[in-house]
């Protein structure tokens, strides 16, 4: 995709999903670093599609010496999508009074996806950046999670602005990703997927393998 296709696009939704029925397996089991400040009870983060954690291993593998993921968030239950996604909506709408409700849906949703599609729902998408051998977290540009307000858009993986050095670190990133068959939400740099309705769409597949996890890790 050339254009940026917001994750409230119709064409995303539009898209049929063909469960495989794949579970969803702990990261903490593989040899890939996990980051806490997304820890919650239920240590849902943690998980993500089997296929998908087959991925990541391949993509780190291949990454510069010296380098390895740092995994922010996995698998994220409805309910808290539903909850990201209304709070960050009623920030906008306190923000921006005159915009209409379409206006507002799509806006939120270059931060937080649509409860009925996202990708994290379904185990699909990984929230991530590098880190080095210390474990020292690289630039990328902004911190991670900032929103295209706090980072006047720099957060949008082709951002331009951001330093030489965060730019090489993306395109590292990137390159590593998009060869196992991830794909990127443009609007942000460090979300990726593989098997979502996303990632059908952006890959041109006849459908998504991955739909939401009604049941969470347990089912």
């Amino acid at each position: 995709m050339s254009e940026i296709i917001l994750m409230s696009d119709p064409r995303v939704a539009a898209v049929p999903v063909h469960e495989c029925g794949e579970p969803l397996v702990d990261v903490r089991k593989e040899p890939l670093l996990v980051d806490l400040r997304k820890q919650d009870d239920s240590d849902a983060f943690f998980y993500l599609r089997a296929g998908l954690l087959e991925r990541l291993l391949q993509a780190q593998a291949h990454l510069p010496v010296g380098l390895r993921f740092l995994i922010v968030e996995g698998y994220r239950p409805l309910a808290l999508q539903r909850r990201y996604f209304e709070k960050y909506a009623a920030r906008l709408r306190a923000e921006q009074p005159e915009w209409i409700d379409e206006q507002i849906r799509s806006a939120t949703s270059r931060f937080v996806s649509p409860p009925e599609i996202a990708p994290h729902s379904a185990g699909a998408a990984v929230d991530l950046t590098l880190v080095d051998a210390d474990g020292r977290e690289l630039d990328l540009g902004t911190p991670m999670n900032a929103t295209p307000e706090e980072s006047a858009g720099a957060c949008y993986t082709n951002a331009a602005g951001i330093s030489a050095q965060a730019r090489a670190h993306r395109e590292i990133l990137g390159r590593v990703l998009t060869a196992v068959g991830l794909v990127n939400y443009p609007t942000e740099w460090w979300h990726w997927s593989f098997g979502d309705r996303y990632w059908a769409l952006a890959t041109g597949a006849a459908s998504a393998c991955y739909g939401p996890r009604l049941h969470g890790v347990d089912e």
